[in-house]
């Protein structure tokens, strides 16, 4: 398997090792665009692989910080209560680079800058870039993709 992130499209691809595609889902990178320096709150671009598979059997909507679940569910009035907070929902992909000085390493190393495909509230425009560097998913697709893919499944994100 393979998964393919478009940011110009958004959409996230799950294929198949013979290329068929298995499924496709919106999803929303980064508002600042694409990029790999540490800091810029941009998606970066490569080879990626997903080094760690976080949140199996928590219920949609668990918000996470730091990796760890709070123990708080979202909800519209917890989210009035912290406006402005990136909410880091369901289940987490943390993504690692695979080319070194390009997303791997030093101030351009995913992992290091915590970049993960992770669940976000179902109010969230999918058809815009809006995150700080993540690629946010609908919950519910990101509770079927995490099911689907072990860890050192091959991530590609592109600008196409």
């Amino acid at each position: 398997m393979k998964l393919l992130v478009s940011v110009a499209r958004q959409r996230l691809t799950l294929f198949a090792d013979n290329g068929e595609v298995l499924r496709e889902y919106p999803v929303s990178t980064a508002g600042a665009g694409v990029g790999e320096i540490s800091g810029s709150f941009q998606t970066p671009r490569g080879q990626h692989l997903i080094r760690a598979k976080i949140g199996a059997g928590q219920p949609a909507n668990t918000v996470f910080v730091r990796r760890r679940p709070t123990g708080e569910i979202w909800t519209p009035e917890l989210a009035e209560q912290f406006p402005g907070r990136d909410w880091i929902l369901t289940r987490i992909l943390w993504l690692s680079g695979c080319e070194a000085g390009r997303n791997r390493h030093g101030c351009v190393d995913t992992m290091h800058r915590y970049i993960y495909i992770h669940g976000t509230p179902d109010v969230t425009d999918m058809t815009t870039p809006g995150s700080h560097g993540c690629v946010r998913m609908r919950n519910t697709d990101l509770i079927e993709l995490f099911d689907l893919v072990p860890c050192y499944t091959p991530v590609e994100i592109t600008e196409d």
